[in-house]
């Protein structure tokens, strides 16, 4: 049976996706507090996969765990899917309190992208409430639980609050119905999946600092041949101020003829390129 990583505690979007992408297969869960955790567990041979989330259709990119993917680099991604994010209100119900009635609540507790991703609910329904950070939705409801106190509320699944015992006080809160979150996987082996619609390759590349015009060359190297990318993003280096890689995604495989000889011709120009890897794209429905 294969162990997946993900961000924990139960109940999290992270492990909703994870079972809706390995609905049917017999797998087991494991959680963990942080993502750096979740992708040690899986280095250290804990776990066989990690899942983490890195993009979000409100808050864009989740830099922290791009930042772990690429810093570690132990781990190529071995597949990617979509996931919807439908956060929800969870709590206890005040004694005397009526349905769309949330004067009790004095805290909101979630991670702070999810309350990012229901800002005008929360500005409209909670403007009395303050907000505590913590690492994950399903911890926000946690703590909310173990508390027993109708002024606290937390942002999460709808299957954490089945998982702790709690009441939606309302249902999908988020601002935007299109509200996706992308995952990748990642782990030493390629999983058994079905054929997906779309293949995709991942890479880093640092441009010589000597070399200018160089950006323009590594994108015209991808244009002449008609790839796509589908996504370029810069990050700091974080070895010194104005040093900075990108990350791009590119919808094309490894195995194919035109991706290898774009990256041949980067490298000629004197750019270090780096594989995160090359994997299945999974929309979400798509089976």
């Amino acid at each position: 049976m294969k162990r997946i990583a993900f961000l924990g505690p139960a109940g999290t979007v992270s492990q909703e996706s994870a079972r809706f992408f390995f609905s049917g297969q017999e797998v087991e869960y494991v959680p963990f507090p942080l993502i750096a955790d979740v992708y040690q567990a899986t280095v250290a041979g804990e776990t066989d996969y990690s899942v983490i989330p890195i993009e979000n259709t409100i808050e864009g990119s989740v830099k922290l765990h791009i930042d772990t993917l690429v810093e570690r680099g132990e781990l190529p991604m071995q597949a990617e899917w979509v996931y919807p994010s439908v956060q929800n209100l969870i709590g206890r119900r005040a004694p005397d309190g009526a349905p769309g009635d949330y004067s009790a609540l004095r805290k909101v507790i979630s991670i702070d992208v999810a309350v990012a991703q229901c800002r005008q609910f929360l500005g409209a329904a909670v403007p009395q409430a303050t907000f505590q950070y913590v690492s994950s939705t399903a911890e926000g409801v946690r703590i909310v639980q173990q508390a027993g106190d109708p002024t606290l509320a937390a942002i999460g699944t709808r299957l954490s609050a089945e998982l702790y015992g709690l009441e939606l006080l309302a249902e999908n809160i988020t601002d935007h119905d299109n509200n996706y979150t992308r995952f990748v996987l990642v782990g030493r082996e390629k999983p058994q999946l079905k054929q997906a619609d779309l293949q995709k390759s991942t890479i880093i590349v640092t441009l010589p600092e000597d070399y200018p015009g160089a950006l323009h060359q590594v994108l015209s190297a991808f244009a002449w041949r008609r790839i796509n990318l589908s996504k370029i993003e810069s990050r700091p280096t974080k070895k010194r101020l104005g040093n900075y890689y990108f990350y791009i995604d590119i919808e094309a495989s490894m195995d194919s003829v035109l991706l290898p000889a774009a990256l041949a011709e980067i490298e000629a120009i004197g750019c270090q390129v780096r594989l995160l890897g090359s994997y299945p794209s999974f929309g979400f429905g798509q089976e």
